[in-house]
């Protein structure tokens, strides 16, 4: 159930109660501390119980650029799968829980589980093309499609979890959101004046509401 489950909403609760026996610990972090750092050996996966998390890569120019926003519901983690170490930093954007997987404990339960591996695989497999597809399409978008295409994705997953996919708050700053699609703090503050101009939201600080979702999507499908 939303806000007590550790684990991905939206699955079917046999699996759930299966998944659920892999969580030994919970971690609660305060706003700004880290969850794991770049180069961090994985040991665990992370379902985020509360709260919210950002990713984030340090570049060789000193810079920071976020790639990743997580909501509870969601697996923090998997960016470390494909090395066996972490390539970025998590760093709670609020005071936040997560729900500790050890990788271990999915090898040792998955003996008298069969098919509990093949539903953390599938999981796993689903955030990573989801986080994949994200980052491709945002890469040929003009500035207010990255946007659009941002708003869209994030009413999706707010969908999915259960949430309002029209009413929903900001976790990041527009500074933050400017370094996930690589646009300045000045456009992004530009293109939400825009768009609520055009009556295709409501903004007020970080609280949106979506009121034309089909000009959003419209909008996110153009092409640089």
């Amino acid at each position: 159930m939303l806000g007590t489950a550790c684990l991905p909403a939206g699955m079917p609760r046999h699996e759930v109660e299966q998944l659920d026996q892999l969580v030994q610990e919970r971690v609660t972090l305060q706003k700004g501390q880290r969850l794991y750092q770049a180069g961090d050996e994985l040991d665990a996966l992370y379902g985020l119980r509360l709260g919210s998390i950002k990713t984030e890569l340090l570049e060789a120019s000193g810079q920071t650029q976020i790639t990743g926003f997580y909501l509870p519901g969601e697996i923090v983690g998997l960016d470390g799968m494909p090395e066996g170490r972490h390539s970025s930093n998590a760093i709670a954007m609020e005071d936040t829980e997560v729900c500790v997987v050890k990788l271990s404990d999915i090898d040792k339960f998955s003996r008298f589980v069969p098919a509990l591996q093949q539903q953390v695989r599938r999981i796993m497999s689903k955030e990573i093309s989801r986080a994949h597809q994200v980052l491709l399409a945002l890469g040929s978008m003009r500035a207010e499609a990255r946007l659009a295409a941002f708003l869209v994705n994030q009413s999706d997953r707010l969908a999915a979890l259960g949430y309002s996919p029209n009413e929903f708050l900001l976790r990041m700053s527009r500074e933050e959101l400017g370094s996930y699609l690589g646009l300045t703090l000045e456009t992004v503050s530009r293109l939400f004046s825009r768009f609520a101009r055009e009556g295709l939201i409501r903004i007020s600080q970080r609280e949106v509401k979506i009121q034309d979702m089909d000009a959003l999507k419209a909008l996110s499908h153009q092409a640089a």
